[in-house]
C-alpha cells in the first residue's frame, strides 16, 4: 500500500522548509528512520528520517522547492498494509496517515488548503453564504507556479539556493473567483538562469483592492494572523485601514506590503500591458549591472529578528580598550601544557569564561523583558549564544549552561558549535534559549562595533581584533597586545552603571587572568 510522508512540523513555529537534497530515489528500499532528505528551515539544515520502511514510490517535491508543513514530499510502497474498503475509510486512513507521517515530537500534521486559515466563527458566513473554514465552491482559478515565492507571497529565503527556482502553487482564492484565471507574466530583474516571476491576474486585482478609506466598522479587530500583525507593526501599517483580500476578508501579508508600498500595487492597465511579450530584462544577460536573488531561510530570519530587536529594545553601547597581553601569554602556556593538549583554547574561549564569571557580579545583564506578563525574568544560568558567520548567513547557536563548564570544556563546546554552524548541521533546538551572546568581530580584523541584540537578550559582547600597540606599562611605554570590547545592552534592563561594571569585570580578567580566582 502507498504511504505518503508529509513535511512534519520541525518546531519553533516554522511553517515551511526548503528541500535541499534527496538522499533517496524512486525504487530505493529504505529502512525505518533512515535519513532520506536534507531540508532547510529559516534557522538550520535538518536531516529528515523516514517514518516508514519500504520502497520509494515517488518524490513529490524537487530540490529547491519550498514546502509547507503538511504537504506531501515522498510516497512509499509499504508491504503488509491493507487497503481501505470504502471512500470514507480511505479518508479516515488518509487523515491518520497524515498524523503518522509526523516524526516523534513534531506534532500532528497541519491540515491546510493552500493558505493557513482561522477556525470559523460561530454563525459567521461569507458573501456566498458559506461558513468560513468549511469547504467552499471551487473558484475555478488554477494555481500559478511562482518561482521563488511561497504561498503567502513572500520570497522564500536563502540566497545560496536562489538558482534552484523554488516553485509553490498558489491555492485558488474564493474571494477572487471573479478575476481572470490566466497568468500574466511580470518581468523581474533576475540573475542569469533564474526564471522570471509570474502572477495571476487575480493576484494583481487583489493588490488593487487596497483602498485609502478605513475598513467598515465590524465591532472587532481586523482579521489577520500573528505574523501578519507583526509585519504590520514593523512597517507602521494600521490594519484597520487595510482591506483584506484573503478568504472571508482575512488580511494577508500581500495586503500589508501593498499598503506600505503603494507603488507595488499593479494597476489593471499596467497588468494588461505586461501581458504583451517583452524583451528579456537586462539582469538576465551575463555581465549585467544588476542581479536579484530571493530572500530565503537564514537571511530572512536574521533580517526579521534584527528589525524586531532594533525597534523593540532601546540599545546602548559602551566601549573599553584593554591590554590583554597576560591573556595572550596564558593561551600560549596552555597550548604547550600536555593536560590541555587538543583543547584548542583561544581568545574566544577565555572571553566566554570571563563573561560567565562576570555575570555573577552583575546579574542584571542575564535577564529578559517579558512585555506580555509585565515582568523581568531573571536567569540563574547562562545559555551563551555565539554569533557565527556562515555561508547561509548569521547564526547564533547557544551553549547550554555555559557557566558550569570549565575553560577546556567551554573551548571544546565552542569548536563543536562553530563547526556545526558552518556546516549547516545546527539543530533548531541549538538556536534558541540564549540568555546573552558574544560576537567575535576581531576575527575579521575589526576593532570595535555596535552589535544588535538578539531578540529577548539583555546584552551582547563584541570582541575586537588584538593588535600590538604602544601602551603605558609599569610607568613606561611598551608594545602590548591590545583589544577593544564593545557591549550593547537593553537599556530597559541594564543601566549604564551596570553595563560599565560588567564590562570592566570582563576586561579586568583579560588584563590579569589571576583575578578570575577571586570570582570563583
Amino acid at each position: 500500500m502507498i504511504k505518503v510522508f508529509r513535511l512534519p512540523d520541525l518546531g519553533e513555529g516554522l511553517t515551511e522548509s526548503e528541500i535541499v537534497a534527496w538522499r533517496i530515489a524512486p525504487g530505493d528500499t529504505v529502512e525505518l528512520n533512515q535519513l532520506i532528505a536534507d531540508v532547510e528551515t529559516a534557522k538550520a539544515v535538518v536531516e529528515l528520517p523516514s517514518p516508514f520502511a519500504g520502497v520509494v514510490s515517488e518524490l513529490h517535491q524537487q530540490p529547491g522547492t519550498v514546502v509547507h508543513v503538511g504537504e506531501p514530499i515522498v510516497s512509499f510502497e509499504v508491504a503488509g498494509a491493507e487497503a481501505a474498503s470504502s471512500a470514507s475509510s480511505s479518508r479516515e486512513e488518509g487523515e491518520a496517515q497524515g498524523r503518522q507521517a509526523n516524526l516523534v515530537g513534531y506534532g500532528p500534521a497541519v491540515e491546510r488548503g493552500g493558505r493557513p486559515q482561522r477556525r470559523a466563527r460561530a454563525g459567521a458566513t461569507d458573501a456566498t453564504g458559506v461558513v468560513p473554514g468549511t469547504a467552499a465552491p471551487d473558484a475555478g482559478a488554477p494555481g500559478v507556479a511562482v518561482p521563488g515565492v511561497a504561498a503567502h507571497g513572500v520570497a522564500a529565503p536563502d540566497a545560496a539556493a536562489s538558482d534552484a527556482g523554488a516553485r509553490v502553487a498558489a491555492a485558488p482564492d474564493p474571494a477572487a473567483s471573479g478575476a481572470a484565471a490566466s497568468a500574466v507574466p511580470v518581468p523581474d530583474v533576475a540573475a542569469p538562469d533564474v526564471p522570471s516571476r509570474s502572477v495571476s491576474a487575480s493576484a494583481s486585482a487583489s493588490l488593487a483592492t487596497v483602498s485609502d478609506s478605513p475598513s467598515p466598522v465590524s465591532g472587532e479587530r481586523p482579521r489577520s494572523t500573528p505574523p501578519v500583525r507583526a509585519l504590520a507593526r514593523s512597517l507602521g501599517v494600521d490594519l484597520t485601514r487595510v482591506t483584506g483580500t484573503g478568504p472571508t476578508g482575512l488580511i494577508t501579508r500581500e495586503d500589508v506590503e501593498a499598503w506600505a508600498e503603494p507603488a507595488r500595487a499593479v494597476p489593471a492597465e499596467a497588468a494588461q500591458s505586461r501581458a504583451e511579450p517583452a524583451a528579456p530584462p537586462a539582469a538576465s544577460v551575463p555581465g549585467a549591472r544588476e542581479s536579484r536573488s530571493p530572500i530565503r531561510s537564514v537571511r530572512k530570519h536574521t533580517a526579521e529578528a534584527m528589525v524586531r530587536s532594533a525597534f523593540t529594545a532601546p540599545h546602548a553601547t559602551e566601549f573599553l580598550t584593554v591590554d590583554v597581553t597576560p591573556t595572550v601569554e596564558l593561551i600560549e602556556v596552555l597550548k604547550r601544557d600536555r593536560s590541555f593538549a587538543g583543547a584548542r583554547i583561544g581568545i574566544l574561549a577565555v572571553v566566554a569564561k570571563a563573561l560567565c564569571l562576570a555575570v555573577a557580579r552583575t546579574p542584571e545583564v542575564n535577564t529578559r523583558w517579558d512585555e506580555a506578563a509585565a515582568e523581568i525574568v531573571q536567569f540563574h544560568y547562562v545559555n551563551l549564544g555565539i554569533a557565527a558567520a556562515t555561508p547561509r548567513g548569521l547564526l547564533v547557536p547557544t551553549i547550554t549552561d555555559a557557566d558550569r563548564l570549565s575553560l577546556a570544556d567551554l573551548a571544546a563546546a565552542l569548536a563543536e558549535l562553530t563547526a556545526a554552524a558552518r556546516a549547516g548541521t545546527t539543530s533548531p533546538a541549538a538556536l534558541r534559549g540564549g540568555t546573552l551572546s558574544i560576537t567575535n568581530i576581531g576575527f575579521f580584523g575589526i576593532d570595535a562595533g555596535t552589535p544588535i541584540l538578539p531578540p529577548g537578550e539583555a546584552v551582547i559582547l563584541a570582541i575586537g581584533a588584538i593588535r600590538p600597540r604602544p601602551w603605558e606599562y609599569r610607568g613606561e611605554i611598551a608594545l602590548r597586545q591590545v583589544m577593544t570590547l564593545s557591549l550593547s545592552f537593553d537599556h530597559r534592563l541594564v543601566d549604564g552603571e551596570q553595563g560599565a561594571r560588567f564590562l570592566t569585570d570582563i576586561a579586568g580578567i583579560l588584563a590579569n587572568p589571576g583575578l578570575a580566582l577571586t570570582l570563583l
